[in-house]
């Protein structure tokens, strides 16, 4: 066992020291818990640390799994008229692939500026056709970090942000990635649960400015004027930050606004989230918010999975968890790949960053943070109806799970996650 550890330390080692900078700014102790979710000093702290600042009325419209995400996105793409700015990990051949594909393409060659950033390591099945498509159109396509033998950390940080923005004026952001396992209603296997988000008002400037960061490091382009910043008015009454991660660039944002929002938890805290491997730091705060009285479930995939090393390494951490009030729950009828947090019905955080050692020390991630009472109570109403068709983990349970080995943990920070 003693050997088995070491190779695991050495892999996570290499695995994370690919890709972190030697100054990377990053949490190493507990947060202190001094204040809610809902008190101005959250939004202040939060606003200020995190770099964007809170900004207000914005209308932000969620959209529940695959029939209803890929019809708003794609009316979105065939309405643009002066830009189209798109990123995505996930980009796999099929029937969406080739929806969106056609539509980006129309949209270039009637003149619309349609700008891409597709992940090198995600899009490997997307097949050429899609790609020669867009790019005989116009669209200007660029990969994110495709391997390269004189820089291999590139492997590792992969451009996991999922952003759509048309004409600086309508954003969307969340977990869903362009491939045929995303459509439907989230009710089978073959048909994953997700949500998604459409956004209007100042904020999608910042989401704006979050795909603007790669294309800077991919295209070396600077993309600005009213086309892409236009003046955005307020369009509804949700207060929200958009923000990025980048760990090669020493920037741990959202290890932090996880650490920040976990301590400020005194009622309630609820996590949704694909890949659920927590560090060290992250479980204490867990588990402290259960021992200082607020409600804390998580739910995350049951056996419908497409990482079943990580839900192994994932079940080592169960116990200690259950032990301190921590309730767990895995869904049942498909694989779940939502990503969402919601603080004390006051504070909400979606997007695409997972609670896994890829999302917060590897991959470049772009969250959404808002402020808003009805909004966090709509995504607990859909947080209660996923509880539902769920089976709780308890300790007796926990015990034939499986416990994860440090070779599977080690080797989940390797493979590559949606």
């Amino acid at each position: 066992m003693k050997n088995i550890n070491a190779f695991a330390a050495a892999l996570l080692s290499v695995a994370l020291g690919g890709c972190a900078t030697r100054d990377t700014r990053e949490a190493k102790h507990e947060v202190t818990p001094l204040y809610s979710a809902a008190s101005s000093t959250f939004r202040q702290a939060t606003g200020s640390l995190l770099g964007s600042g809170y900004v207000s009325g914005n209308t932000i419209v969620t959209l529940v799994n695959g029939r209803q995400i890929f019809p708003a996105m794609l009316s979105a793409i065939r309405a643009a008229r002066q830009t189209i700015d798109f990123e995505t990990y996930i980009y796999w051949d099929g029937e969406i692939a080739k929806s969106v594909a056609d539509a980006l393409a129309e949209r270039a060659r009637a003149g619309v500026k349609v700008n891409a950033i597709l992940d090198a390591q995600g899009t490997g099945k997307m097949g050429s056709e899609n790609l020669e498509k867009m790019k005989a159109a116009g669209v200007q396509v660029v990969k994110y970090h495709p391997m390269a033998w004189w820089d291999p950390r590139r492997y590792n940080n992969r451009s996991h942000r999922k952003l759509l923005i048309i004409d600086g004026k309508i954003g969307f952001v969340g977990g869903v990635g362009i491939a045929d396992e995303w459509l439907g209603d989230g009710e089978s296997p073959d048909h994953w649960r997700d949500n998604h988000y459409k956004v209007t008002g100042p904020v999608v400037a910042q989401l704006q400015a979050a795909f603007m960061d790669n294309w800077l490091k991919t295209e070396g382009t600077v993309l600005h004027g009213p086309e892409y910043f236009p003046q955005l008015a307020a369009t509804g009454s949700d207060t929200a930050e958009a923000f990025k991660s980048s760990p090669r660039q020493g920037n741990m944002d959202i290890h932090l606004m996880y650490l920040l929002a976990i301590a400020s938890a005194k009622r309630s805290l609820l996590i949704e989230n694909a890949y659920f491997l927590p560090d060290d730091l992250m479980r204490k705060e867990l588990i402290e918010a259960a021992k200082r009285g607020a409600k804390v479930e998580i739910i995350v995939p049951g056996k419908h999975i497409d990482q079943k090393i990580v839900r192994a390494a994932s079940h080592k951490h169960y116990p200690e968890l259950l032990k301190a009030g921590v309730r767990i729950y895995e869904y049942q009828p498909a694989m779940v790949h939502v990503k969402l947090m919601i603080v004390d019905g006051a504070f909400v955080s979606v997007g695409s960053g997972n609670l896994d050692l890829r999302s917060l020390r590897l991959n470049d991630e772009a969250n959404l943070n808002v402020l808003s009472q009805s909004f966090a109570a709509e995504q607990a109403r859909l947080f209660v109806q996923d509880k539902q068709r769920c089976r709780e983990i308890t300790l007796d349970s926990a015990g034939h799970l499986g416990l994860g080995n440090p070779l599977q943990q080690a080797a989940s920070v390797v493979s590559p996650e949606l």
